[in-house]
């Protein structure tokens, strides 16, 4: 094993000292959806798919945190320099030993993020025997299911691009900014206030779902809570708390500090780019939400079910679609 880390090590060792932590972890993306695509495609079985994309999100960010350490650790022999305190970087704007309270906080939230998902779909797909609706055209398919796991891991990577960015800028270098901007509240308010949304609104249908199997009320669909808001409130939740996490980190990769350490010339060309960077994970989970696999499927489908009634119309005629009624 340890070969192997120092071969990785070895392999990834760029000049620039941005990619030396930014690829490899993109590269894990795609090697933990491959290990799991393989079992899951044998035994025509998507219930981890969901499961394995936390995973693959919390053990991506935990190696752009730590590789920098690993990475010392290994050139020293293990003699120094030891393993950076969580608690103690939450206080620290950055250098030797520590990491930047940023780097900890947004680790953080994508952790929080991953496993609060993670468990809640792995429970859902659980009740249901295994099966997602999604899947029944392409678990029967090893190439198109092959296709979905590479998919996820395309995903992961681009969600993660501003937290991958941030951490692969060294901490030493991160010390000399200022210790919080107005940048950095926002960006948290809105990761918070964007969790707690989608949170709030995945407990609400659960809890409906639950009353309806034990026949508390008949209803078809929920529209009450914050689905009384938004049609779906959940998934503008997930786009909030994106929005959050790519504020902060672009607050930082914008800096004179964050273009020299990605190594970009502070130009306008330089600033584009990080802006970019930041900007495709809100973009690209906006756009799958509300082109591809979100809100067109789950409208499609309670519009084939319910188009014809008065009750439903009314419903998606006085709610917004996406961003919530006040």
């Amino acid at each position: 094993m340890s070969g192997i880390i120092k071969t990785l090590l070895h392999a990834s060792n760029f000049q620039n000292p941005f990619l030396r932590t930014l690829v490899p972890s993109i590269g894990l993306a795609f090697g933990l959806q491959a290990a799991v695509a393989i079992p899951s495609i044998l035994g025509q079985s998507e219930r981890f798919y969901d499961l394995s994309g936390s995973l693959t999100y919390i053990s991506c960010t935990a190696l752009s945190l730590y590789l920098p350490t690993l990475r010392a650790r290994y050139a020293a022999g293990f003699a120094a320099p030891a393993w950076p305190s969580l608690l103690a970087s939450l206080t620290s704007k950055g250098g030797l030993n520590t990491w930047n309270w940023r780097q900890v906080v947004l680790s953080a939230a994508v952790t929080i993020w991953a496993t609060r998902l993670g468990t809640f779909l792995f429970s859902r797909i659980t009740s249901e025997n295994g099966q997602d609706s999604r899947f029944d055209s392409i678990r029967v398919s090893p190439p198109k299911f092959l296709v979905a796991f590479f998919a996820q891991a395309t995903w992961v990577s681009l969600c993660l691009l501003p937290v991958l960015a941030l951490n692969s800028i060294p901490a030493t270098a991160l010390a000399a900014l200022p210790a919080v901007t107005l940048v950095d509240v926002i960006g948290i308010l809105l990761y918070v206030g964007g969790i707690t949304f989608e949170a709030t609104a995945d407990r609400q249908k659960s809890q409906w779902m639950k009353e309806k199997k034990e026949k508390k009320h008949s209803e078809d669909f929920l529209t009450r809570g914050l689905w009384s808001k938004s049609r779906h409130p959940n998934y503008f939740g997930e786009s909030t708390l994106w929005t959050g996490i790519a504020t902060t980190a672009a607050g930082v990769m914008l800096t004179n500090i964050g273009q020299a350490s990605m190594g970009f010339s502070g130009g306008a060309g330089g600033r584009i780019a990080a802006l970019a960077m930041a900007g495709v994970s809100p973009a690209f989970v906006s756009f799958l939400l509300l082109k591809v696999s979100g809100v067109p499927m789950s409208e499609g489908k309670y519009d084939k079910r319910y188009g014809d009634r008065k009750d439903y119309q009314k419903w998606k005629k006085e709610t917004p679609m996406f961003i919530p009624k006040l």
